[in-house]
């Protein structure tokens, strides 16, 4: 057990030290929404080393859509702009939260979306 601890610990430090240049890539606000409020890493895929690559900046309302809250129309559109990123973390990871919504537009925004086909079809399960 001191062994996956002291790893977790190791992990957060990696992560801590991505955190400036998350927060100046961001502009300093959520890379979903833009909200301004309890900012703080999102790590998109935990099993991989921590980058810039696989770490968004998220505010708390998105860290808990990433966790698996189910969103209302209204967040969920505020989130869409994030599926055009540049960065893997920040548009695979909106297109997964889209993707559990059963609203109509969705779907075509994922389509549209500048992911690799590969994720975009692992997301839509086509």
């Amino acid at each position: 057990m001191a062994k996956g601890y002291q790893a977790n610990r190791e992990r957060l430090e990696q992560i801590g030290l991505l955190g400036k240049a998350l927060a100046k890539r961001a502009g300093f606000a959520c890379e979903w929404c833009e909200g301004k409020d309890d900012l703080r890493p999102w790590d998109y895929q935990p099993d991989d080393e921590p980058s810039e690559e696989t770490l968004a900046l998220l505010c708390g309302r998105c860290r808990e859509l990433a966790g698996g809250r189910r969103g209302d129309a209204h967040e969920l559109r505020g989130i869409r702009n994030a599926l055009w990123s540049q960065v893997p973390a920040v548009a695979e990871g909106a297109a997964r939260v889209l993707a559990t919504s059963r609203e109509p537009w969705v779907r075509e925004a994922i389509e549209e979306s500048l992911i690799d086909e590969t994720v975009k079809a692992e997301i839509l399960g086509i």
